[in-house]
């Protein structure tokens, strides 16, 4: 394979470019493990890695994308051989380290996955970041007391990849889930994935800034933050819990210590991206069996490699729903 095509974005002097383009295999990053490329998938830190300024890409020129499953080329490592499926999501793959963008990726053997048993690898990428980081929201939250007869759950975002694959799967789990979403038009889709109610997010104001609300959720998965986190914890359950795991609705918010020490609220931080081999071993293996939503289709759209650059201006616009996987071998 003399040439393989990549996504590439850079930044010179003449401007920003970021288009489709065709390397060669020595230009890939050091690593233990080449990996053919099969499948890819769209988040929306992808999207920001594409425009200038997005905050994501350290160095130019560079290949985003954050999640990627195929089959090992080569590998270096005792724990892989060539044909091995597997999938690699977070640690520095489509940030600082050359990503899924293109049909072949070189990476540390550390940070692979095996494809789990009732996986393929496309609906390892129809999960990707965003599946990981919903099932380990819902993991957290089931550690600190979370259980599906304990009343309803609430999912912002519930348009986006954490919030969609959080709804199916929290329905595949037994439990009740609330959607929260700022159109009306997405009620259908959403209750197709699973939400008994949809809200539209102006419920989550809090005009009069009341420390403490109605009782409404046992827990919630956040993917949004911003403004409306503060009547998220004021409206959580005695003893319940938020997991917060994205900053699109702001990165800082205003709120009292009153569900803490009055209703004895957590607070649990989700970060996917760093998560322990150990646990993400187990997580991903839950994800291919228990936690794995009957119609997981349903939340994929897949489109061609050739499609990837109008998909990712898209996602910045808040313009797709559930998840994209790209196929990037085809």
């Amino acid at each position: 394979m003399e040439k393989i095509r990549a996504f590439m974005v850079d930044q010179t002097e003449d401007g920003f470019q970021a288009e489709m383009k065709h390397i060669r295999l020595e230009d890939l990053p050091e690593g233990d493990v080449t990996i053919s490329v099969q499948y890819s998938s769209v988040n929306y830190k992808d999207g920001l890695a594409s425009i200038p300024k997005g905050g994501i890409v350290r160095n130019y020129p560079f290949i985003p994308g954050i999640d990627l499953a195929g089959t090992v080329m080569e590998s270096k490592d005792a724990r892989y051989k060539k044909g091995d499926e597997v999938l690699v999501t977070g640690y520095d793959l489509g940030v600082s380290h050359f990503g899924g963008y293109c049909e072949v990726a070189r990476v540390p053997a550390d940070w692979i996955v095996p494809l789990p048993d009732g996986l393929s690898l496309k609906e390892a990428m129809a999960f990707g970041t965003a599946g990981f980081t919903a099932a380990l929201s819902i993991q957290r939250l089931e550690d600190n007391g979370m259980s599906p007869e304990k009343g309803p759950v609430l999912v912002t975002g519930a348009t986006g990849g954490v919030g969609s694959m959080a709804i199916a799967m929290l329905n595949k789990l037994g439990y009740e889930v609330h959607a929260s979403t700022r159109s009306e038009s997405n009620r259908e889709f959403l209750q197709k994935l699973g939400a008994k109610e949809v809200i539209l997010t102006s419920e989550l104001s809090n005009p009069k800034q009341k420390a403490l609300l109605k009782q409404r959720w046992q827990a919630a998965v956040d993917p949004v933050a911003g403004d409306f986190l503060p009547t998220i914890l004021a409206s959580i359950q005695y003893g319940g819990s938020v997991a917060v795991s994205g900053l699109t609705g702001g990165n800082r918010f205003q709120a009292t210590v009153f569900p803490f020490i009055l209703r004895g609220v957590n607070l649990l931080g989700i970060d996917s991206v760093y998560c322990p081999v150990e646990k993400r071993l187990k997580l991903w293996d839950r994800m291919a069996k228990e936690m794995k939503p009957k119609e997981l289709t349903r939340i994929m759209n897949e489109i061609p490699f050739s499609e990837l650059p109008e998909v990712l201006s898209k996602i910045l616009k808040g313009e797709t729903n559930g998840r994209i996987v790209v196929s990037v071998a085809k």
